[in-house]
């Protein structure tokens, strides 16, 4: 195992960030939630206490026995991780009698500290918290103060433990990596050896010696995450790797052809199986969109069972698991409240049982295309933008049937075509066409139509969480438009989504 960084999550929306940041450093780290806290060992450097939408203040407020690391490794912690200690320290947190959230800059900084080193006086920092830590005990000394926050940051004297009351992760702090690169190598002493390199090493090693000479199978998408997956395991078995491509009929236009044939280009062993007619079956008649994930999620199940049996002796089941479905998966504040049913393999392992291997399974997505890139993965694979698991099915609103596949296949590949002629592609992070279940009044020649309803979606975002629409030139989207309703037989009118995320989903469905 690689030295680490251990990070406790309370709860934050930036706990992931502060790990991407961390990661960013070379320096591998994991997140744990704070009331399962693993045993320290040799390889974990230091310790960070993320930030909490809860107050130390309340009643069962999140906690962690600061004795299980104090004295042992460095700890950091940021905003509700600073306030825990400096509570459980004696110190007095109270409400904030004025607002601390959004920017704000540092008017004292401690140069000597060594967390401060190379932080300058007036830099911006972004302060999220309704509390604050109004007086600290007296082996705390202040190492940094805004103009209405006085311990904005601490240290405890003749310890390595700290505390910050601005997040460091988020781009708004503008000198946060410094800050997190100070704690990180300097005060932790953390080799700055965790890169694409070394993790392809030690997992296709580590694959080697877990699977022997065992056949695993493996269902491929097209996408990044599963394609890198397969590649990594390739490298450690070669054939004895299986992989499946499946056309359930809900593909972009082309897709099959094109996919397999780069898989093949990779010398990947794969076999691709058309099974769009069992798929238009099962989804004749359903219109809920819950009935048809499900309905697709069944299928894609059976097809996959009935050729993983064609292979003898199967043992193993791949997936291209990624971090953040690791982390999700096990919410620090209990389960969540909706779990998205449209990964393609969630009932297989159960199903088949196989043992299930995860090579990408510490990896976040950027991190997994600087491992497909170093692997020499087609670039057009690795920038592919992100594709729901059951494809064109959640994109077309009501029934699905032959014919609206047929017609949004042509819609979404003058679009996304469209947007990579005009050099727009890798500047949109999910692109795609939605067919509505309406039809309009129009007008072609001399003739009166009343057909179909397209609607074009194009956002930016970071990992899908939150995301934005993007301001797409309104010369292209007239171009786009036109050429979708002169070319595109059943379509005669074009909208464009405006809706961010929250309140609106990326996907419609």
């Amino acid at each position: 195992m690689p030295q680490q960084i251990l990070i406790l999550d309370f709860g934050s929306q930036y706990t992931q960030l502060i790990a991407r940041r961390v990661r960013e450093l070379n320096v591998y780290c994991e997140i744990h939630p704070f009331n399962k806290v693993p045993e320290l060992n040799s390889n974990i450097k230091g310790v960070i206490l993320s930030g909490s939408p809860c107050s130390v203040r309340q009643a069962n407020a999140p906690d962690v026995n600061l004795e299980l690391f104090r004295g042992k490794v460095p700890v950091l912690g940021i905003c509700y991780g600073a306030q825990l200690i400096a509570q459980k320290s004696g110190g007095n947190v109270e409400a904030s009698s004025t607002r601390e959230y959004g920017r704000a800059r540092l008017s004292k900084v401690d140069h000597h500290n060594e967390l401060l080193k190379e932080i300058s006086l007036d830099t911006q920092v972004w302060m999220s918290h309704g509390d604050t830590i109004k007086s600290v005990p007296t082996n705390f000394e202040v190492i940094a103060s805004t103009s209405s926050v006085e311990n904005a940051a601490y240290k405890i004297k003749n310890e390595s433990i700290y505390g910050i009351q601005f997040h460091p992760e988020v781009t708004h702090t503008t000198e946060g990596k410094n800050l997190l690169r100070n704690f990180v190598v300097h005060i932790c002493a953390c080799a700055q050896d965790w890169t694409p390199d070394q993790f392809i090493e030690t997992t296709v090693a580590d694959l080697q010696s877990k699977l022997g000479n065992d056949q695993v199978v493996m269902a491929l998408s097209g996408g990044v995450d599963s394609t890198v997956a397969a590649m990594l395991v390739h490298k450690a078995i070669g054939k004895n790797l299986h992989c499946i491509f499946v056309d359930n009929g809900l593909l972009r236009k082309g897709e099959f052809e094109q996919v397999l044939k780069s898989y093949l280009g990779m010398g990947l062993n794969i076999k691709g199986v058309d099974a769009k007619e069992k798929f238009y079956s099962a989804l004749h008649g359903l219109t809920e969109p819950e009935a048809k994930r499900k309905a697709i999620g069944k299928t894609f199940i059976d097809v996959f069972d009935e050729e993983s049996h064609k292979i003898e002796n199967a043992k193993w089941l791949g997936q291209g698991t990624i971090y953040p479905d690791v982390i999700e998966s096990a919410p620090v504040m209990g389960p969540s409240q909706t779990i998205k049913s449209h990964h393609n393999v969630g009932g297989l392992p159960e199903k088949m049982k196989l043992k299930v291997v995860e090579p990408l399974n510490t990896l976040f997505k950027d991190e997994v295309r600087l491992v497909g890139k170093t692997l020499g993965i087609d670039p057009l694979i690795l920038g592919r933008h992100p594709f729901p698991g059951p494809g064109l099915g959640i994109r077309i609103l009501g029934e699905i049937t032959a014919e609206k596949v047929a017609i949004l296949q042509e819609v979404d590949a003058i679009f996304i075509g469209g947007l990579r002629n005009h050099g727009l592609y890798d500047k949109v992070w999910q692109a795609g066409a939605m067919l509505l279940p309406i039809q309009s009044v129009g007008v072609m020649g001399d003739e009166r139509t009343y057909e179909r309803v397209v609607a074009l979606r194009a956002v930016s975002s970071i990992d899908g969480m939150t995301a934005d629409w993007v301001h797409l030139p309104y010369e292209f989207l007239a171009e786009i438009s036109n050429e979708i309703i002169n070319k595109v037989k059943g379509v005669n009118r074009v909208v464009y989504d405006i809706s961010s995320k929250p309140p609106a989903t990326i996907e419609w469905e």
